[in-house]
């Protein structure tokens, strides 16, 4: 898609809320913000423009989910931010430990009962950084505020934004499993050399 020359704020009927949410440091989710998702997705060229002209790192992720990037952050983003990521990827490591898909995260609902049983296993990492189940549940609150989850009755589901997330924590796992297997040719390597003397 080539972007154009110059910009139509007349197709752009939903600039005002759309900048607003992602200048407050908002994910905007195509399940949470379908109108305003709609408008994003069918103008997208002119939108990348604009933000562009105008100084912002505009990113808009096919999975459903846009966000302006930032290097920069301040300390409270950064612990939020720090929490956030901890509390996500012990998510992701207890249901993949329990057979879930991890892509379907938006399907799971994530209850006191979750949280107690993911705090349970991954306990001392999350003291570790101040964390427990009543925190927990800030953070999920902070999610929500930040457009990576969707408060529900009894808990949360995330949101397609918690996919980058996601990718770092299938990353992080492709690499521990790299290092074992590049560890356990090592060890083999060794063990032979020391038969053939």
């Amino acid at each position: 898609m080539t972007a154009p020359k110059t910009i139509q704020l007349s197709k752009l009927s939903k600039l005002g809320e759309i900048f607003q949410w992602l200048n407050s440091g908002k994910h905007l989710n195509r399940l949470a913000e379908p109108v305003l998702w709609a408008e994003l997705e069918q103008e997208q060229a002119q939108y990348e423009l604009l933000f562009q002209q105008l100084g912002y790192r505009f990113r808009m992720d096919g999975r459903g989910f846009a966000w302006f990037h930032t290097d920069d952050a301040n300390s409270n983003v950064s612990k939020a931010t720090r929490n956030l990521a901890l509390v996500l990827m012990v998510l992701f490591d207890f249901q993949a430990d329990n057979h879930q898909q991890l892509g379907r995260f938006s399907d799971w609902l994530i209850d006191t009962t979750l949280l107690t049983a993911v705090f349970d296993k991954h306990r001392d990492l999350l003291q570790a950084e101040s964390l427990d189940v009543d925190s927990m549940v800030q953070v999920y609150d902070s999610a929500t505020r930040y457009g990576f989850a969707q408060a529900q009755a009894t808990g949360w589901r995330l949101l397609p934004a918690a996919a980058r997330y996601l990718d770092h924590f299938q990353e992080l796992a492709q690499r521990q499993q790299q290092d074992n297997q590049d560890n356990n040719e090592i060890v083999l390597a060794e063990t032979i050399t020391e038969e053939d003397e």
